[in-house]
């Protein structure tokens, strides 16, 4: 790295850097607005860490998001780039951010319809009131007449909808 670019480098710059790298499962959304970069921590004038959290343990996108986040830092002169994999607290769709689940939603994905519920303070004998059933918005049309037709889409963390309305079948991003 030049000495004009090492005295640039930050983790706003890197974040920044890290939000161009895509999900390799859905390519309109980055890595950083799924949730998955946790944190990153300037080590030298050209050095970082990158924390990630996988979506799920056992993620087979977690080898190629660490080599993307490699190439990218590395493409921008970052010489030393380590990445760390953080799996506590596990990611939650909590993480994603508002410009990423509007982009899941242009790509044809319902983002989660719900958010995760911290049930850690629940106490013996406290009983939870029954959730309201779940609206899932078709991200075709807009519309909320849809219904699930599988747990399972086309990745373990989606479900396959259907619109009552413009017939069409998408998939749903489910909350966890």
């Amino acid at each position: 790295m030049n000495a004009h670019a090492a005295a640039a480098l930050n983790a706003e710059q890197i974040w920044a850097w890290l939000n161009e790298v895509s999900d390799p499962e859905i390519p309109v959304i980055s890595v950083v607005d799924l949730g998955i970069v946790r944190d990153v921590q300037v080590t030298g004038s050209s050095a970082c860490t990158v924390t990630i959290t996988p979506t799920y343990s056992g993620c087979p996108a977690m080898q190629v998001i660490e080599q993307a986040v490699h190439e990218a830092l590395r493409g921008h002169g970052v010489d030393y780039v380590t990445v760390a994999t953080r799996l506590s607290p596990a990611w939650t769709t909590d993480w994603m951010s508002e410009r990423g689940k509007a982009r899941l939603t242009g790509y044809g994905i319902a983002p989660p319809a719900e958010r995760v519920i911290d049930i850690s303070n629940l106490k013996a004998g406290v009983s939870r009131r029954a959730q309201p059933a779940l609206k899932v918005v078709c991200p075709h049309c807009g519309s909320p007449h849809t219904e699930l037709t599988s747990q399972f889409g086309s990745t373990p963390c989606k479900a396959l909808y259907k619109c009552q309305d413009c017939q069409e079948p998408f998939d749903y991003f489910k909350c966890h």
